[in-house]
């Protein structure tokens, strides 16, 4: 039999053989697999556009016509988006707030848009159904940077989240590196990251008795890189040696490093490959990042007393996961190969702090804005006994990662954050051929697709009342039967983020170290503005007083 897309002509029908004794779900993966349609469950059969759906394989093959698909009862498009400007696109329909005008762009167009920057052209989804699709590693999606995707301009195939998924270095980082951050490295890790809080006390405690405020994401990233500096490379930054310690040279060179991308691939081709300026200085800011992780490393590998061991033992004995790397081994008895660690350092330290200092930031930003959390915050830090002692608000707990999970307030008031401030947003995946999404959109060949997080966090076909912070919404049915991609925001799939054991550990038991201590005040009335040519979302001009309670 024939069978088209609707939408298409149907001269384009192509040829199935079907047995008769087949179920509608055996026609529905068959015909999916010649018309490449990612998720064939959606197809409905036709005799003609109009028609009802033929819901039977005999009553299908009783029409002597080709048969025309529906995918979730639409025809098939191509996605729409702005027209944009000659030259520059789509650029300034777009930024400088890419996050709201990628909002109202769904609202516009549906739930995938085109977008064209500079040359540059990119499709974006905030349909849950879609990201699944798209996050999966399958027959039609993978993860290939190609020159639209927004990692282009960083891309290195030895690092196991800049490089492409079909390769042989991308297996053996996968192999490797999780059990450094799994459930039990994680709680091997646990005490690391309360000495890391605690550490940095002393330093609120100087700015409350000036009575100073401080910009948040400054600290949160000198908090956060302290302790995946730790985690990652055995290095203590010095972020807390006194309240002006500058921000140690392998942090800001990371920071440049996503900065300086952001900048580069949003702005094309043509400004790449400008021998000067910002390109000419991304390249440069590489290079020096890469050295300076070398001589970390190597520092670690001078004063390593560990011997090898299989993966899961060998990271709950390393002093740091460059430790780790120099010393696990897997089934076989073979080493991760020295010339992949560095790429894949810069990965684990860089992802590491930047996304978590976000999340740190924003979390701080929710305590002060939406009224009654902090006292609810704190009040359960009192009941579940992780303040006490005397001086009122010491926090006295020994962290365990059953103890910082317990706490059911801090857990929901961790996900609406994550919900409606996530530090990340674009997961970017390649079609690997023409690939029909859920809804009937069609992409072509090497199109990169982003599942939006925050359009996907905020869509009110998703979330009731999307825009209104409330943690409570985690403890209802509504949310709890969710679509499984409704909220995604390590992403999701095997190209998820590997860390995200690690990072929640880390932003309940620093978050919790900070509100056992200080009661948070917003200090100035202007509008958060993010930074927009950053690789993540963070905020530019929070600033609040850290005041210790009593």
């Amino acid at each position: 039999m024939q069978f088209y897309l609707v939408g298409d002509d149907v001269s384009t029908a192509q040829t199935v053989a079907v047995e008769p004794e087949w179920k509608l779900e055996d026609l529905q993966r068959a015909v999916g697999a010649v018309l490449h349609v990612a998720q064939p469950t959606g197809i409905s059969f036709h005799a003609d556009p109009s028609s009802e759906p033929l819901t039977a394989v005999s009553a299908i093959l009783a029409v002597p016509t080709p048969i025309g698909l529906r995918i979730d009862g639409n025809a098939v498009q191509t996605p729409q988006g702005p027209a944009g400007l000659p030259l520059v696109g789509s650029f300034y329909e777009i930024f400088p707030d890419h996050l709201g005008n990628h909002y109202r762009l769904f609202r516009k167009y549906g739930p995938v848009i085109k977008t064209t920057n500079m040359g540059k052209t990119t499709y974006l989804t905030d349909s849950p159904q879609v990201a699944q699709v798209v996050l999966s590693e399958s027959a039609y999606m993978t993860k290939k940077i190609n020159a639209n995707h927004p990692l282009w301009g960083v891309k290195d195939n030895t690092a196991i989240f800049i490089g492409d998924t079909e390769t042989e270095n991308w297996r053996l980082a996968h192999k490797f590196l999780p059990p450094a951050m799994g459930p039990r490295a994680v709680r091997h890790y646990t005490g690391l990251m309360q000495a890391c809080a605690r550490k940095a006390l002393p330093i609120f405690d100087e700015l409350d008795a000036r009575g100073e405020a401080w910009n948040v994401y400054q600290y949160m990233l000198k908090l956060a890189s302290q302790t995946i500096g730790t985690f990652s490379l055995g290095k203590d930054f010095g972020h807390f040696a006194s309240v002006d310690a500058p921000i140690h040279p392998i942090c800001t060179n990371i920071a440049s490093l996503l900065s300086l991308n952001k900048k580069v691939t949003a702005r094309g081709d043509w400004y790449r490959l400008l021998p000067f300026g910002d390109p000419a200085r991304l390249h440069e800011v590489q290079k020096t990042i890469y050295a300076q992780l070398q001589e970390a490393m190597d520092e670690v590998a001078a004063r390593s007393t560990s011997r090898d061991a299989p993966m899961n033992e060998a990271a709950l004995t390393a002093s740091c996961v460059v430790d780790y790397l120099l010393h696990a081994v897997d089934d076989q008895g073979a080493h991760f190969p020295a010339g992949l660690h560095i790429a894949n350092m810069l990965i684990v330290a860089g992802a590491g702090f930047t996304t978590t200092s976000a999340l740190l930031s924003w979390l701080l930003y929710c305590l002060v804005t939406y009224e009654g959390v902090q006292d609810r915050l704190y009040r359960e830090l009192v009941e579940h006994g992780i303040v006490g002692g005397p001086g009122g608000g010491r926090n006295q707990t020994e962290w365990t990662p059953e103890r910082a999970h317990s706490l059911p307030y801090l857990d929901k008031f961790v996900k609406e954050t994550q919900r409606l401030h996530n530090a990340s947003f674009q997961p970017g995946r390649t079609a690997k051929t023409d690939v029909v999404l859920p809804g009937g959109y069609r992409l072509p060949k090497d199109a990169v697709i982003i599942p939006a997080l925050y359009a996907i966090h905020t869509n009110p076909a998703v979330w009731r009342d999307p825009f209104r912070f409330d943690p409570d919404r985690w403890d209802t049915d509504e949310v709890q039967n969710r679509h499984r991609c409704a909220y995604i925001p390590f992403a999701t799939g095997p190209r998820s983020c590997i860390g995200f054991n690690f990072a929640l550990l880390e932003v309940k038991v620093l978050l919790s170290e900070l509100v056992s201590r200080y009661e948070f005040v917003r200090e100035g009335l202007e509008s958060i503005d993010y930074d927009p040519e950053f690789q993540l979302i963070r905020p530019m001009n929070f600033y609040v007083r850290a005041k210790r309670r009593q």
